[in-house]
């Protein structure tokens, strides 16, 4: 069973799933940063210095010690007051729609240089060239 396990490991897709997951987590902070600390500054700017991220409807009561700012998104959530954050949602829509479109353009490269190594000729198939060296071999 360890033998199938490290032929499981040693297969090439494996370690290159491996790798893909590594580098996606790596992009996904750096896309989370360009719009947390990058888009959504600006955009909040643009609507006159809006905050989106602390932008939420309460929808339960504040607990009895709490001794946060009511007014504050994360100390309402850490205190566990049920809320709808929709600025932090709308947040993570963009984040999405950054990704989703950087992976877009990402796919599409590598489609269109798939492509031009499909367009290349190809030469003839091992069956054609051993069906030349039989003919050939045939004649003499």
């Amino acid at each position: 069973m360890l033998s199938e396990f490290k032929a499981f490991i040693a297969k090439g897709n494996v370690l290159d799933l491996a790798v893909a997951v590594i580098i996606g987590a790596a992009f996904g902070k750096i896309v989370t940063s360009l719009t947390e600390d990058v888009i959504m500054p600006l955009i909040g700017w643009l609507f006159g210095g809006v905050d989106f991220s602390s932008h939420f409807v309460r929808l339960g009561e504040v607990p009895a010690g709490f001794k946060g700012d009511p007014t504050k998104y994360a100390d309402l959530k850490a205190a566990g007051v049920a809320m709808l954050g929709w600025g932090e949602f709308l947040t993570q829509i963009i984040n999405f729609l950054i990704l989703a479109f950087i992976i877009f353009l990402l796919v599409r490269q590598a489609n269109k240089i798939i492509g031009a190594r499909e367009e290349a000729p190809a030469g003839p198939s091992e069956v054609e060239l051993l069906t030349e060296i039989r003919d050939e071999l045939r004649k003499r």
